[in-house]
């Protein structure tokens, strides 16, 4: 009976502490939201829109079609946050980013090899979304060098309707959508 006139301290003391540890919100501020490793980066590669086929253009531009596609990849990644665009210094190429690129205000950023583009991308946009536009013969060597394998095996010369959208965790293994988007081929 001498702990009696203790009992209504102690519950006051625990509903304080119990009240403190359960009832704090939590913090917009957190750490895990700061750190950009923490989110996966997302990369959409594309084959250049459709492209004048004479023999004797070194640099063809895209064809009516290839335009319209260029138009539809717009529609289809505008509203996808993508914060940066990669490109190769092709007509064709940069033709089929600009409908995207000048929708977003970014400027295409030009590349020459996959797999040093693939390591750009993980170091650069960690956590972000990219598109990256290149050709037929370089496509899948790039998804392969970001770390996914695509159950597409080639990309023939008439297609340009693939979308491959590349997840990269910050740990574990990249995986790949495929999509397709515009006119079938």
């Amino acid at each position: 009976m001498r702990f009696l006139p203790l009992i209504p301290s102690v519950i006051l003391l625990l509903s304080a502490a119990v009240g403190c540890s359960s009832e704090r919100p939590a913090s917009s501020n957190s750490t895990a939201e700061k750190l950009p490793s923490a989110a996966v980066t997302t990369i959409y590669v594309v084959r250049h829109a459709e492209k004048e086929t004479d023999p004797s253009m070194t640099d063809p531009p895209l064809t009516p079609a290839g335009e319209q596609r260029a138009l539809t990849l717009r529609d289809t990644l505008g509203s996808r946050n993508v914060e940066a665009v990669y490109v190769t210094n092709t007509a064709r190429s940069r033709a089929t980013a600009a409908p995207l690129a000048t929708a977003l205000q970014r400027t295409p950023q030009v590349y020459d090899k996959p797999a040093d583009l693939a390591a750009r991308i993980i170091q650069e946009n960690k956590g972000k979304t990219v598109l990256v536009v290149g050709h037929s013969n370089t496509i899948l060597p790039i998804v392969s060098a970001l770390g996914a394998t695509s159950e597409i095996t080639a990309v023939e010369d008439a297609e340009y309707d693939y979308l491959f959208e590349v997840k990269v965790p910050p740990t574990g293994t990249a995986t790949v959508i495929t999509h397709r988007y515009g006119a079938e081929h």
